[in-house]
Order: structure tokens, then C-alpha cells, then sequence
């Protein structure tokens, strides 16, 4: 089994003064190489904090966050940053693209914290937009784009240091349904195609046929209640 992520015993606290406020109670997961997989919870079930931790944008209060096999929590902020920067692609609800920027430039933007040349960036970065069907649109910049083009574009960034996986937050929260099945297309196809191992956090459960696995959570547990959905239709 060649685990990418291996979550063990996950627990997070919050202190406020003299208050605790527990939010992830033991949380055990893996995540395979290149598996598609769900993290759906509703709001307060603790999926936010889960993807900070997954994205080593917080530290659980105890238990183990491997990553390729690499304890992360005993990493320096330094290390931490190198390894975020290399190993994860982040997709967000919002895109967060540099409005300044052009997408080209945009796309480039962790091969430029990975200090990658810039003859590779270009070259990376024209290889992604045109995976993602941009490739016409290099020069624009994301005002100029639609909700669907903005999102691929932040697709395209992840996948520019060739990371170990994508970390996806909500990423057709803000996309019309028609725009949300592209977008949902372009991931099976990376996934399927390419072999990109995709963990995607959601509070959307009609999105359940897409994972390959769902891990459901619940009040900052696992739900080990058997998922139910709709088949998407053949």
C-alpha cells in the first residue's frame, strides 16, 4: 500500500482563555496514491481545521501527520513551508488568483517560491494552461475570466510542482451547476488520466459518487455510517 497522507489519532484543541474547545477527537484516515477521495462534513463537524492540518496550515494538538511517509510536526516552520510548497496543490472556493497577474503568471507562482528558472516556469507554465484548455489564454488576466476559467487556472497552479497531492476546499462552492460537472470532468481526468491524487473538502454530499473513497465526518469524528447517495447517471 503506498499511502500518501496517514492521519493518526488527529486531535485539536482550541483554547480561548480558560475554555476548550475540542473540534477533531481521534481522527484516522489514509489517503492512497492516486486515489480521488471525499472529506465531507457539515458545518461544526471540523472538516475546516481537518484541511488546515492536511495542508499544514495548523498543528493538531496531538497524534501523527505523515505525509510520504515525512512526520511533518517535527519539521521546522522552514522545512514545513518548503515541504507545503512542493508536495501540496492547493484549490480554493474562492480561486485566489493575483488580479495583477496574468494567468500565465498566476500559474507560476509556487514554481517561483520552488525557485525554478524562468525558461521552466514558462514552459510549465504553458504545458498546465493547456491541459486545462487556457492555453489560448495566457495573457488574460482573472478579471478578464469566467468562474470556471478562474478555477482552472488555480487547477493549473496546483499541479505546476508537481505536488504529492491536491488539496481542494470547496472548489465549486462558487460555480453554477453546469460550470461545477466541467470543473468535477477535469479533476476525474487528472485523476484517471494522469494518476493526480486529489483529496477534495466538502460540505457537499451530492457530490459522493465522484471519490473513489468518502470519509464522512461528524461532530470531529469519522461517521462510520455507510454513505448513501444517487448514482450518477451511465
Amino acid at each position: 500500500m503506498d499511502n500518501i497522507v496517514e492521519l493518526k489519532q488527529i486531535f485539536k484543541t482550541y483554547i480561548t482563555g480558560e475554555l476548550q474547545v475540542p473540534v477533531l477527537k481521534g481522527i484516522d484516515a489514509e489517503v492512497e496514491r492516486g486515489e480521488f477521495v471525499g472529506f465531507i462534513g457539515s458545518s461544526g463537524s471540523g472538516k475546516s481545521t481537518l484541511l488546515n492540518i492536511l495542508g499544514m496550515l495548523d498543528v493538531p494538538t496531538s497524534g501523527e501527520y505523515r505525509l510520504e511517509n515525512i512526520e511533518v510536526s517535527r519539521l521546522s516552520d522552514y522545512e514545513q513551508s518548503e515541504i507545503r510548497n512542493r508536495k501540496i496543490g492547493f484549490i480554493f472556493q474562492s480561486f485566489n488568483l493575483f488580479p495583477h497577474l496574468t494567468i500565465e503568471q498566476n500559474i507560476e507562482v509556487p514554481m517561483i517560491y520552488a525557485r525554478v528558472s524562468a525558461r521552466k516556469r514558462r514552459q510549465r507554465a504553458l504545458e498546465l494552461a493547456r491541459q486545462v484548455g487556457l492555453g489560448h489564454r495566457l495573457g488574460h488576466r482573472p478579471t478578464q475570466l469566467s468562474g470556471g476559467e478562474c478555477q482552472r487556472v488555480a487547477i493549473a497552479r496546483a499541479l505546476s510542482n508537481n505536488p504529492a497531492f491536491i488539496l481542494a476546499d470547496e472548489p465549486t462552492g462558487n460555480l453554477d451547476e453546469k460550470t461545477s460537472d466541467e470543473i468535477m470532468k477535469l479533476f476525474h481526468r487528472l485523476n484517471d488520466d494522469d494518476g493526480v491524487t486529489i483529496v477534495m473538502v466538502t460540505h457537499n454530499p451530492s457530490l459522493g459518487p465522484h471519490y473513489d473513497k468518502i470519509i464522512r465526518l461528524r461532530d470531529g469524528r469519522i461517521d462510520p455510517t455507510p454513505f448513501e447517495w444517487e448514482r450518477i447517471p451511465s
